[in-house]
């Protein structure tokens, strides 16, 4: 007999933010949705009281175990420990960091002992992290150091239901980009892809659709010769070792409708290039997903909208999308090990 799928693991996010208030309205809606079970680490009080304040009817059980977890979800939030102060939404506070930081680690803790099923985490604020200790670039840096990965080995993918994009190059200047790029690096992040696509996705045989990096994929040189000495070779290699694989693409031209019929997912050369066609075309429904770790992990693709956090008009669609998408991938994990 089949084992029962362990509970997913949510981080909190920032309490300030939008994360307590679509967490909550992900729950409310886990059974028109098919969610699976999953619970929230630390933050009852917040998640509660953000409910509360937008009139959202929300039980909210504190339990002491992830096992627990399933028997509550049906008629409760259930959130594991972590007592939390009050915060007011749309104002972070270093308190409010320290929470989000230490629901990250536990979360992240109890995925890698084998006690969640997956990982999903709410939108953190990274400038307000920094402040109490953080020193990633981003939560998938902090989760391929957690891994003891090195960094190029968690690779980011935005998906949604019109596309999959992934940077090969993400946090850094614009300017670095180009240094940054290499033969080695786009094959190595390309494998990456390709496995967790046969792994997590399901696809026997990935189509992988490479990005250039200048205007006209450099037009034979006239405007950039990374595609040449770079780029081109990269995905050489790569049909050498049997992986399916086209480009280099213009980059305007590679996310067209018709266009996107011939790729299961685009590797774009720097951050902009993959999140702007894939908030254009999914933003309320788009998820990153961090592909080359021993867990899945998942969150929305979206910050955390001080801005608009506590008016009850944030969209928990991305939220919803991250939860479904972590519970089939961890069950294809579990079935396939």
């Amino acid at each position: 007999m089949t084992p029962a799928p362990l509970p997913l693991a949510v981080s909190l996010g920032d309490p300030a933010g939008i994360g307590p208030e679509i967490i909550a309205a992900a729950w409310a809606r886990r059974d028109a949705e098919a969610l699976a079970p999953f619970f929230v680490v630390g933050g009852a009080g917040v998640i509660a009281s953000s409910a509360q304040s937008l009139g959202m009817p929300l039980p909210v059980e504190r339990i002491t175990n992830p096992s627990h977890a399933a028997q509550v979800f049906g008629r409760a939030l259930p959130v594991l420990g972590l007592e939390d102060d009050p915060f007011r939404p749309g104002e972070p506070t270093e308190n409010g960091a320290r929470l989000a930081l230490h629901s990250l680690e536990r979360a992240t803790q109890l995925a890698l002992e084998g006690e969640a099923g997956a990982l999903v985490t709410a939108p953190i604020a990274k400038s307000e992290l920094a402040k109490v200790g953080f020193d990633h670039p981003g939560q998938t840096e902090f989760l391929a150091s957690a891994c003891s990965l090195d960094q190029r080995d968690a690779v980011m993918m935005l998906a949604g239901p019109s596309l999959r994009a992934v940077p090969l190059t993400v946090h850094c200047a614009l300017a670095e980009v180009p240094g940054r790029l290499s033969v080695e690096l786009i094959c190595h992040r390309a494998r990456i892809v390709a496995r967790a696509l046969q792994r997590d996705f399901g696809l026997e045989r990935p189509c992988l659709a490479v990005c250039g990096l200048n205007p006209h994929a450099g037009e034979d040189g006239r405007f950039g010769d990374e595609e040449q000495r770079i780029i081109a070779p990269a995905i050489e290699v790569l049909r050498d070792e049997g992986y399916e694989v086209s480009g280099p693409h213009p980059g305007d031209a590679l996310f067209t409708p018709r266009a996107r019929t011939t790729f299961d997912a685009a590797l774009a050369m720097y951050h902009d290039q993959a999140l702007i066609p894939l908030k254009a075309l999914d933003f309320d429904e788009g998820v990153n997903v961090t592909l080359g770790l021993p867990i899945v992990r998942t969150s929305p693709d979206h910050g955390t909208a001080f801005d608009i956090a506590g008016k009850a008009i944030a969209d928990p669609g991305a939220m919803i999308a991250a939860l479904r998408m972590a519970g089939e991938m961890a069950q294809r994990r579990a079935r396939h090990g």
